[in-house]
């Protein structure tokens, strides 16, 4: 590659951008200069872009499907044996590439959506415009920089961390930040959204005070765990799940009645009050191919790609009820006839929370993706007080018997204070955490964390793709992308 290619490498801030990726790039987002970034519409531009950066159907992001496979290393999710899915298998058999094209999609998306965020976070104060708007957009790129670092410091752990918004000459030897270096920055940045983020969001794909707190809820949940084991945070976690919860009516979050109706999946719907925070589809994506909705995750004999599908075992001991009629698609065809899971191609159950509305396959990509539902900080305060100081409380039994109470048949009893032991009541938020966010980008984190990889892909069935090696602390974390790596030795 020659000089000035490395060059506008560097300056795209390491996101893994190619000469051709370079040719085609979409300029949304990187404006610099006093002159730009002066006027609110251009801070507000930047933002645009930054937001951007974590959804790109094709090339990076969240509605790529790049971070579906890269989780499948948990128990729910695999894929097929042969086929093209040979950088899925790669995830599922823990021998990831440093060329993998998915799981470099959320690096550079991450990145990207960095480099849009720096760029206001270090313009902002030359801004002439109204303060109260400034402030929110401020508090939302904060927001976005702390969830891309989030993502990645889960995924590869010891990465570039990077404040930058221009290109400078040392970014070509940058080194590796620690996982404490890069959770004290999400940890300020959520912060800074916290106390600048209004109640109510500006529109349904952006952050809200609501969305700030529950992600430090999570990242303070994060961080109680594997690799920094920082038991204190547990009770940080629950404190700053439990001022959501309290005040859920003003953030508009909500748990739905039914689980069905979190799944709906309408094109036509903007989303649900359930999501905390969520990625919007853009209506002008072309199709559902290479999308999370659609081809990805339906079966061959409906026109899908079977990249992903159900783990027999997680199947088949999921609890009965409406939440796992909800969950999976068990029969498959597009006419009148329907053939049985068992009797399929690839003889695995799929997800039916991931079909469109209607079962369209062509129609454009306009469904958000959520990256955070309102259970999940039911489930956060649950078991954070569970691992905390004193053990659960009546709340934290509330919050778990909300989620599980309603994936079960009706008359289920709900579970009673003191009928588990401190350790028992957090396994069983794990494991009701693990049911509720079935391929939801949430169970292959919770294992990492509590460090029981290596048990639950010991559980596997026969009949799923097995690891090739013995699985080590190592496999916790992916390679960071040769495309970085190749031009900064630093980063090796």
């Amino acid at each position: 590659m020659k000089k000035y290619n490395i060059l506008i490498l560097a300056a795209m801030l390491l996101t893994g951008a190619g000469c051709k990726d370079y040719l085609e790039e979409d300029t949304t987002g990187l404006l610099y200069g006093e002159n730009v970034l002066s006027t609110q519409d251009g801070l507000e531009s930047a933002l645009t872009g930054a937001y951007k950066g974590l959804g790109s159907q094709w090339s990076y992001g969240f509605i790529h499907p790049g971070a579906q496979a890269a989780m499948l290393g948990g128990d729910d999710v695999t894929t097929h044996p042969a086929s093209n899915k040979a950088d899925w298998r790669e995830f599922d058999q823990f021998n990831p590439s440093t060329t993998n094209q998915r799981s470099n999609a959320v690096y550079t998306g991450c990145y990207k959506a960095i480099q849009g965020a720096n760029n206001v976070i270090n313009n902002w104060e030359k801004t002439v415009g109204t303060k109260a708007t400034i402030d929110i957009i401020v508090g939302e790129a904060h927001f976005i920089r702390a969830f891309a670092y989030y993502w990645l410091v889960r995924f590869y752990g010891n990465i570039p961390l990077i404040t930058a918004g221009e290109y400078s000459d040392e970014l070509l030897t940058v080194g590796k930040s620690t996982p404490q270096q890069v959770y004290d920055l999400i940890i300020a940045d959520l912060t800074v959204a916290e106390n600048n983020l209004p109640n109510t969001k500006r529109d349904p794909g952006r952050a809200n005070k609501g969305a700030a707190k529950a992600f430090l809820a999570d990242v303070f949940l994060t961080m109680a765990g594997w690799p920094l084991k920082q038991t204190d945070k547990y009770a940080l976690a629950a404190a700053k799940a439990k001022e959501v919860i309290d005040n859920r009516a003003q953030y508009g979050f909500e748990l739905l009645p039914t689980f069905a109706a979190v799944f709906e999946n309408d094109p036509a719907s903007s989303g649900t009050r359930e999501a905390v925070f969520q990625i919007s589809g853009f209506a002008a994506g072309s199709g559902t191919a290479n999308a999370t909705y659609g081809n990805t995750t339906m079966p061959g004999e409906e026109g899908g790609w079977d990249d992903m599908f159900a783990e027999l075992n997680f199947f088949r001991d999921f609890p009965a009820g409406p939440r796992k009629d909800a969950t999976f698609r068990t029969e498959f065809g597009l006419g009148a006839t329907k053939i049985p899971w068992q009797n399929s191609l690839t003889k695995h159950p799929y997800y039916q929370k991931w079909y469109i509305k209607g079962n369209i396959v062509t129609s454009s990509i306009s469904l958000p993706s959520v990256m955070m539902r309102y259970p999940h900080v039911l489930t956060i305060y649950a078991e954070a007080k569970a691992r905390g100081a004193g053990g659960p409380d009546q709340a934290a039994y509330d919050a778990l018997n909300q989620v599980r109470l309603r994936g079960l048949p009706a008359g289920t009893k709900p579970l009673t204070m003191g009928s588990l032991t401190a350790a028992q009541f957090a396994d069983a938020v794990v494991q009701e955490r693990a049911w509720e966010f079935a391929c939801e980008r949430t169970r292959w984190f919770d294992l990492v964390r509590l460090e029981k990889v290596e048990e639950a892909n010991a559980k596997k069935s026969p009949d799923d793709l097995q690891p090739i090696k013995p699985i080590t602390k190592a496999n916790y974390w992916l390679p960071l992308p040769y495309t970085d790596t190749s031009i900064n030795p630093n980063l090796n």
